[in-house]
């Protein structure tokens, strides 16, 4: 056997298995689906693991989506680390929406300044994954851009409040015809049949 197919071999018996990676909101870990059944598989005490994640978040905001990653010992104890908030969530808190655009590219959702995608900028490369790259300020607030772009969040140089208010009014009122529209015709649709 050469030498390649021998660290090949030894490549595929690392066990990843020990790593689980989610995204919980602050304060509502619950034993029930999705986290529950995934840590049940690994054999972690659940409600230890709900206890302890909501007591480390208790300091947040209740319901901050939050990366975290699980690292499960042989002896079935962990090691649970908590990163930052997801950068989509600093976006559509920037922005001052719910939800991002129905369709990217053809619909602005809200609109961020650049002085906000900076500050979201320094603090997202504390994070570990852009730590690890050794990023550049830039890199990271390039990729706070892409986010932004497929949220479909316009971003802008200076942001005026009462203009942009009147921006989130009038796309509060589309949202809400074309949902009354959408209604509208899945009941004409159900006539039909």
């Amino acid at each position: 056997m050469s030498k390649i197919s021998k660290a090949a071999k030894a490549v595929k018996k690392l066990d990843t298995n020990n790593l689980i990676r989610a995204i919980v909101r602050s304060g509502q870990a619950a034993p029930g689906p999705p986290l529950g059944p995934i840590l049940g598989q690994k054999g972690i005490p659940i409600g230890q693991f709900c206890k302890d994640f909501n007591e480390r978040t208790k300091e947040l905001k209740e319901g901050i989506p939050l990366p975290i990653r699980i690292t499960v010992k042989p002896d079935r104890t962990y090691d649970l680390k908590i990163g930052q908030p997801t950068v989509s969530y600093f976006l559509k808190q920037a922005a001052g929406i719910e939800k991002g655009a129905a369709k990217t590219g053809h619909e602005v959702a809200g609109k961020v300044s650049v002085r906000a995608v900076y500050e979201i900028a320094k603090v997202k490369a504390q994070d570990e994954c852009f730590k690890m790259q050794d990023a550049s300020l830039e890199f990271v607030v390039k990729s706070i851009v892409g986010s932004a772009r497929s949220l479909g969040i316009q971003v802008v140089n200076e942001l005026q409040a009462e203009e942009y208010g009147e921006f989130l009014r009038r796309r509060e009122e589309r949202l809400k015809e074309e949902a009354a529209a959408a209604a509208a015709a899945a009941l004409a649709l159900g006539k039909k049949k």
